[in-house]
């Protein structure tokens, strides 16, 4: 299994930051109440948790993340000085797979018998090979009123991952990348149906962001933090960085730097939906 490395998805905060933030200002509070608590899967370093505190303050926060080393990067955040006010977010972290999460008759970061007022899940779902399948447990984990936002790369189209796949797919590397995990989503409409059939109202949308990076091997740099990880750790020593020398010269060629930048055209799928009463 491969392991996350939280300074490496970091290096590109900023541009990640962006379409979260895009996505938590289209949420709508509940009718008729504050929210009390919000639950993120797939919560990764906890960078992104000051902004659901700041988004409702006062609830209570709980992050999920299968990878050991993400949470305990969000715990040692969670863990630094606060900001003094009596409101501050109760803030807590654990370690699952959201699919064992969504499963357990008693949640973990929950109270007895309740559900989160809003459940989100940011650039995560693409490592799951039934994200749609899933829908149904996660809105019904969701407190009557609440909301559901979902957040997903839709960009695995793009040289990015393609060259990747490609290049995994041939000799000698292929012997050592068979069945390695590799991302993939469907787009907004899908998200955008399988929710309404839910009885959900559903706002879903697609984005592509132009990210300019500097340094000629940058599309590199930022795929080896996520989608180019679990193949990267699959290698052996030697073959790895070999692996990693034709991909770069590959990605070159395919986002030819200018006066030292690149430009990564990224696209993302979201979907924010309101379950039923």
């Amino acid at each position: 299994m491969h392991v996350w490395d939280p300074t490496t998805y970091l290096s590109y905060a900023d541009e990640r930051t962006r379409p979260f933030v895009e996505l938590l200002a289209r949420v709508p509070d509940p009718h008729g109440r504050a929210v009390a608590s919000v639950v993120d899967l797939g919560c990764g370093p906890g960078h992104l948790t000051g902004l659901l505190a700041r988004r409702w303050p006062g609830a209570r926060l709980h992050g999920v993340d299968a990878s050991a080393e993400m949470i305990a990067a969000a715990r040692d955040r969670a863990g630094g000085p606060g900001d003094g006010s009596e409101d501050a977010a109760e803030e807590t972290y654990e370690v699952a797979d959201l699919r064992d999460w969504l499963a357990a008759p008693e949640r973990p970061g929950s109270r007895a018998g309740e559900r989160p007022d809003v459940l989100v899940t940011n650039a995560t779902l693409q490592w799951l090979t039934d994200p749609l399948d899933l829908l149904p447990a996660m809105v019904g984990r969701v407190a009557p009123g609440g909301f559901l936002a979902i957040g997903v790369p839709a960009n695995f189209d793009e040289p990015s991952h393609v060259l990747r796949r490609e290049l995994a797919a041939e000799a000698p590397y292929a012997a050592h990348t068979a069945g390695v995990a590799s991302p993939w989503s469907p787009g907004a409409m899908a998200y955008l149906e399988a929710l309404s059939d839910l009885g959900c109202e559903v706002d879903a949308w697609e984005t592509t962001y132009l990210h300019v990076l500097e340094g000629e091997d940058a599309v590199f740099e930022w795929i080896s933090g996520t989608g180019a990880r679990p193949t990267l750790q699959a290698l052996p020593a030697g073959l790895r960085e070999e692996f990693a020398d034709e991909l770069r010269r590959r990605l070159r060629a395919a986002y030819p730097p200018r006066d030292g930048r690149v430009v990564l055209p990224f696209r993302r799928a979201f979907a924010v939906a309101r379950v039923p009463a």
